[in-house]
């Protein structure tokens, strides 16, 4: 009996179906932009993933609801018994190591009850009111992924959301007016109903392309300023554990897997002057035989001087043995407090403060810290995104300089940096062995770094017994190894000889995007190195690490660059976008429209001159040529041709015909010929024949005595040869028309 029904149902409208679709999408898009922000434990990735799905099946298939309002509710109230249990247990164990844990776990509570209470209230919906906090929860979704990320993911869901709330409000106001109505509603399938489709997908596109393009309009007019009031929500960063004052050999391998950005930098001027910069975090100087890491000791308190700036006084170099490298650095958030710079820096400005921490005015003005190896680090932490400029002054001593540099060393370098445990005595007869023809401290260290990157091989596949020597396992059994143990091999076989030596953390350059102009610098760029101490010259990288895989190039590749760039750009322009930004902005737009009226302008008198050259080149050759004057009346006779077209030359034909007639009758067309020029003769002197006139009437209204007789003869010449075909000399009627036009000038000559 159901099924029988079920069969015979009536179809749901088009209307209808539309909001059903448009609905569900719109809390589609809601949700997914909360799974995409990657903040979510797994359950709460999953589980709404799994939900939609099966969803969306049904909606397919055009079934209702699954589940009653009542039974929506008690789940609903149920989950209010839960959320406690949440908020204290589950939220909080993935709270940890969140800024503000507390904060963070209130908000990963918070965002399980809306996913919880919308796929309740997808499941049961069935009145307009239903449909319409269906809606909110898919709004706060999107008002929670904003708190959660500000990557260009967001932007995406955005505009998507956008275009669906447009379609999903306007069919719910059409389904709400066509309640009652006496017409009958589109039946699914049909051309009416999907005519109606098509206008009301179109349209939500356009208004919602026009809202962002308005909104866009606004966010960069309208003045901002960083005040950073949801900063205080940001979630945990990821993990760097290989950039701390105690680093294990094997940790930056494991950071060296992941792909993830870290940094975005921009050079000043060519970009290729920071193909081989490594950028500086860490610098660590006691070795334990496993882990290199820092005693405790004061850091020194950096504030900036009244223009905003960090200045660093640094060992002075020549001018010719260094070169400046300006560049600026957008940090992604990270947890740790190093801050990454090219070596010898001279200058830092950039905002280190955490929103979330500010304390007093001290605060809000931002301070470093540096220790005594000149390691920068931020005491408000990395949590978020920090942009900062530097300028440093990159040494480019040349060797032979180097060679002739003193071995003899401060106390405080010596006493620092050439601390070493008790090791496998075969390290330091390899580094003796390595140097045994070296005659100066650069060239040893120099042998050594060659030394290590061509007779050992580079991986990050470590597998295998642990050792309590992992530094001799590496130099004389493995072979093998990634850039923790190449450093610390040669820091360590530098120390043994003498030469203070010391294990710096940091990156790589990364990676060039000529679209953005940027370095894209990711966790697999970390990178260990080693600065050997020259006096008068001071710290000199060497990097012994063989080269690994190579940067892939493809498609892929190239698209990836593409999205890099576009991220770049959110972060640097919607992220970070304040109001120094705005006064860049209308500074580069001034700027942009002044070069371009320049370059027109530029453009325009370029194209003058070439053209004005172009025509005297082609005068004088003109002029040179013996084919010029002939070409030139052999134009003119062709643009006369063309301007008077076949006239003209039946009248020289005819003319010739007459002078070659000459002693012969007159024929019926040279009669014509004589009686037309007769007529333009005296049309220029003001007597033109009207088309109602006849040949004899014209004449006869001549009122010129000394041309009345004369053309009253040629006319009745003309109809005498035209018409009544009598024979006529040709000379006759050639000589009354020269009569006429000597007349004619005569006249012409007494009034001027």
């Amino acid at each position: 009996m159901s099924s029988t029904a079920s069969v015979n149902a009536p179809p749901v409208p088009a209307v209808q179906r539309y909001f059903e679709v448009s609905l569900f999408l719109l809390v589609s898009t809601g949700i997914l932009a909360v799974v995409l922000t990657g903040k979510l434990d797994p359950i709460s990735l999953i589980v709404p993933l799994i939900a939609l799905a099966y969803k969306g099946l049904r909606i397919w298939r055009g079934h209702g609801p699954e589940i009653s309002a009542r039974v929506a509710t008690w789940l609903v109230l149920a989950y209010f018994l839960f959320f406690p249990l949440d908020l204290w247990i589950f939220s909080r164990s993935l709270s940890t190591g969140a800024p503000n844990p507390a904060l963070y776990a209130a908000l990963l509570a918070a965002i399980h009850l809306m996913l919880f209470a919308a796929l309740v209230r997808l499941y049961s919906a069935r009145t307009n009111r239903d449909f319409a906090f269906l809606a909110v929860l898919a709004f706060t979704c999107m008002l929670a992924s904003a708190i959660l990320t500000v990557e260009t993911s967001f932007l995406i869901t955005l505009a998507i959301f956008l275009a669906l709330a447009v379609s999903t409000f306007v069919a719910l106001e059409i389904r709400r007016s066509a309640t009652g109505a006496v017409s009958p509603p589109f039946v699914p399938g049909s051309a009416m109903a999907h005519q109606l489709n098509r206008a009301l997908g179109i349209t939500s596109v356009l208004v919602a392309v026009s809202a962002l393009l308005i909104g866009g309009f606004l966010f960069f007019l309208i003045p901002r300023f960083t005040v950073g009031y949801l900063s205080a929500l940001n979630l945990q960063p990821g993990l760097m554990t290989g950039f701390s004052d105690n680093v294990t050999l094997g940790e930056i391998g494991k950071i060296k897997q992941s792909s993830a950005v870290v940094m975005r930098i921009h050079v000043e001027g060519d970009p290729g002057r920071a193909a081989d910069v490594h950028w500086r975090g860490i610098v660590l100087t006691d070795f334990d035989g496993k882990r290199w890491f820092t005693p405790a000791h004061d850091q020194v308190v950096l504030s900036p001087n009244p223009a905003g700036e960090f200045r660093f006084l640094g060992l002075p170099l020549p001018s010719g043995d260094f070169n400046p490298l300006r560049y600026t650095v957008l940090m992604e958030p990270v947890a740790t407090d190093a801050v990454f710079v090219a070596p010898r820096l001279e200058v830092l400005r950039g905002r280190f403060t955490n929103e979330s921490e500010r304390v007093g005015s001290f605060a809000q003005r931002g301070y470093l810290l540096v220790d005594r190896t000149g390691s920068l680090s931020n005491p408000f932490h990395n949590d978020t995104k920090v942009r900062y400029e530097g300028l440093s002054l990159i040494p480019v001593i040349p060797p032979v300089q180097l060679r002739k540099a003193d071995a003899v060393y401060p106390d405080e370098i010596k006493n620092l940096y050439l601390q070493l445990p008790e090791l496998d005595p075969r390290i330091k007869q390899l580094a003796e062995k390595i140097t045994e023809n070296s005659h100066n401290e650069y060239d040893r260290a120099a042998n050594i770094e060659r030394y290590l990157k061509t007779h050992y091989a580079y991986t990050l596949d470590l597998s295998g017994p642990k050792t309590d020597d992992p530094l001799a396992y590496f130099l004389f059994t493995r072979r093998a190894g990634h850039c923790e143990y190449f450093a610390a091999a040669m820091t360590v076989m530098l120390r043994d000889l003498g030469i203070p030596a010391r294990y710096v953390g940091g990156f790589l350059p990364g990676e060039y995007n000529d679209l953005g102009g940027d370095y894209i610098i990711r966790a697999s760029d970390a990178h260990t190195w080693v600065e050997a101490y020259f006096p008068a010259y001071g710290w000199i990288t060497f990097d012994p690490t063989p080269p690994g895989n190579g940067k892939r190039n493809g498609l892929f590749s190239r698209l990836a660059l593409y999205w890099d760039w576009f991220q770049f750009a959110w972060g640097e322009w919607v992220i970070n976008y304040d109001f120094v930004h705005q006064v860049n902005l209308a500074r580069n737009v001034q700027n942009t429209s002044r070069n371009w009226g320049d370059h027109t302008q530029r453009y325009y008198r370029e194209k003058q001159r070439q053209a004005i050259r172009l025509l005297m080149a082609l005068d004088h050759r003109t002029e040179a040529s013996p084919y010029f004057l002939p070409g030139v009346l052999a134009f003119l006779i062709g643009l006369l041709t063309y301007l008077r077209g076949r006239p003209l030359i039946g009248y020289l034909i005819a003319r010739w015909r007459v002078r070659a007639r000459r002693g012969g009758n007159l024929t019926a067309s040279l009669a014509s010929l004589e009686y037309r020029e007769m007529l333009r003769l005296l049309e220029k002197r003001g007597w033109k024949k009207a088309p109602s006139q006849t040949a004899l009437e014209f004449a006869s209204a001549i009122p010129a005595a000394d041309l009345a007789a004369p053309v009253a003869q040629l006319t009745e010449l003309y109809q005498s040869a035209r018409f009544g075909d009598h024979p006529t000399p040709v000379d006759q009627m050639s000589t009354l028309l020269r009569s006429i036009r000597e007349s004619l000038r005569l006249r012409k000559a007494s009034r001027s």
